[in-house]
């Protein structure tokens, strides 16, 4: 083979030394590091093992010794040419490992997070096979430590030494050894690289957690996302009919870009741009590995929630507000193509129609429902005003739930437009949900359907605490709530507390 050809496949293995090595010790100063999750989320047909791996602790701590050392010392191995095969045996075993519990195969890519776009071929399939070809290959064919100790075995210490050619002997022996520590100078950028990346870790730990902003708060030490292993309990579920229903359910206000932001205009944007379809994916997951088996939100949604279904076998429930199309009807037909669980009528066109006092729109309403209920779902109506409810209740229009805002005026920014805050297009700003909170609470108090409220924070103005115990103890069966995915561990903390302690006169509907 050509010398060449020696040393670019010595590179290629030092630098698949370098990956592996880093990769330990990185994992080695994590004091906190594990791969309990990693293997949780493992989805192929060997999740199982993975997920029982995970699962025990006494096994988990092997898994995770065997990892980080597993790393370094392949790497080191590869790193300086010694024992080639058998770290290549052992490098391919475990990528083999990491591609089988995370394949890049369509349907089972979600919450993989990756510095690129794979399908089928992704870095651990690559690596795999260099592994593999280094098995194969003499160790003569690479430059380190396996070479020279190979040669220094087939020499005869004791043979005397030809003076003709002995300084050409002695300089060829120098030029081999030289190579076969090719990889010295290389271990030293690592080490100092190392130094550095650990220098510069340390100073940014130290400047971000010491030197907290006093004024904002707004920096790491005041700012901490809540885990999984916070998680107090799961959230409790009712009925309407046949349909479970988490007491807690998900607004997709958040995910659709609706933000109800009042004055700062870009709010939408930015949403959007943060809700990619990993993400919502992702906070979907965690909502129902916390108990939330439903969200509200429209039709054009749809197509998430199945690529969701589909990808990751989620079974969050879709509740549609049926605001797609011309009229009800039209959103009722969209909605059940895409998979709808329970249906009801958009708040913000119920409210305008009756508001209107649109009398056609009764028997539009009363034909959504039994339509609703001819696939067998439950059928609900929605309002932000409660005058929509008694106008409902007047015409004898029962649905199965209600969905209506609830929430308090507790907040600077509960302010009205008061020369039209009749017109509800007009007058009410975009801060208000629920303009008659107490005569909502009394009058959904005598109504026998359970009741989903929502706006219940008024779009992120009240404190969830707040918010969610004045829902629940003033009649709320189910409270509907936009969250982030930070978010929500906290809130089904706070929801859980709030169900403890709720005190409530209106009997528990569902």
């Amino acid at each position: 083979m050509k010398r060449y050809s020696s040393y670019l496949l010595t590179i290629l293995r030092i630098l698949i030394g370098w990956h592996f090595l880093y990769e330990g010790i990185a994992k080695l100063m994590l004091a906190d590091w594990s791969a309990k999750y990693y293997l949780l989320g493992s989805k192929w047909i060997f999740a199982g093992l993975f997920h029982w791996m995970a699962s025990s602790p006494q096994l988990l701590k092997v898994v995770d010794f065997l990892n980080i050392w597993g790393l370094i010392l392949i790497g080191f191995s590869l790193f300086i040419g010694l024992f080639i095969r058998w770290s290549s045996i052992a490098g391919a075993i475990l990528l083999f490992f990491y591609f089988v519990s995370y394949p890049p195969i369509l349907g089972y890519t979600f919450g993989i997070v990756t510095e690129g776009n794979y399908l089928w071929v992704d870095k651990n399939l690559i690596e795999f096979f260099i592994l593999i070809v280094f098995i194969a290959l003499p160790s003569e064919y690479f430059f380190g430590a396996d070479r020279w100790l190979k040669h220094w075995k087939e020499e005869k210490p004791n043979a005397p030494i030809p003076n003709s050619g002995e300084e050409d002997g002695i300089s060829g022996k120098r030029r081999e050894f030289l190579r076969d520590m090719i990889s010295v100078p290389f271990l030293g950028a690592f080490a100092y690289g190392l130094y550095k990346k650990r220098k510069w870790d340390s100073f940014e730990k130290k400047f971000l957690t010491e030197k907290t902003d006093a004024v904002s708060g707004a920096t790491l030490k005041s700012f901490q996302f809540t885990s999984l292993e916070e998680l107090k309990g799961i959230v409790p579920k009712g009925k309407i009919g046949n349909f479970e229903l988490s007491r807690l359910v998900m607004g997709g206000n958040l995910i659709g870009g609706w933000s109800h932001a009042r004055d700062l205009i870009y709010v939408d944007k930015l949403i959007k741009m943060y809700h990619n379809d990993e993400r919502v994916m992702s906070t979907l997951q965690l909502a129902e590995k916390c108990g939330i088996n439903s969200i509200i939100s429209n039709p054009q949604q749809i197509r998430i929630l199945n690529k969701y279904r589909h990808e990751t076998g989620g079974r969050m429930q879709f509740i549609s507000d049926c605001g797609a199309g011309k009229n009800f009807i039209e959103g009722i037909e969209v909605s059940i193509k895409g998979g709808a669980d329970a249906l009801y009528s958009h708040g913000g066109v119920s409210d305008s129609k009756i508001f209107k006092n649109d009398l056609s729109f009764f028997d539009e309403l009363l034909k959504g429902l039994e339509l609703i209920r001819s696939y067998g779902k439950p059928a609900g109506i929605g309002a932000h005003r409660i005058e929509t409810i008694k106008a409902c209740v007047e015409h004898g229009i029962k649905p199965d739930f209600w969905v209506k805002t609830l929430h308090t005026h507790d907040y600077w920014s509960a302010q009205v437009d008061l020369e039209r805050k009749d017109v509800p297009e007009a007058g009410w700003k975009d801060n208000i949900f629920c303009a008659k909170p107490q005569e909502t609470i009394d009058f959904m108090s005598r109504l026998e359907e359970p009741w989903i409220a929502f706006k219940t924070l008024a779009a992120g103005a009240l404190k969830p605490e707040d918010g969610f115990k004045y829902a629940f103890d003033n009649g709320a069966d189910f409270i509907c709530v936009g969250m982030y995915d930070f978010q929500i561990v906290e809130d089904v903390n706070i929801a859980l507390d709030c169900l403890a302690t709720v005190k409530r006169s209106r009997p528990w509907r569902g």
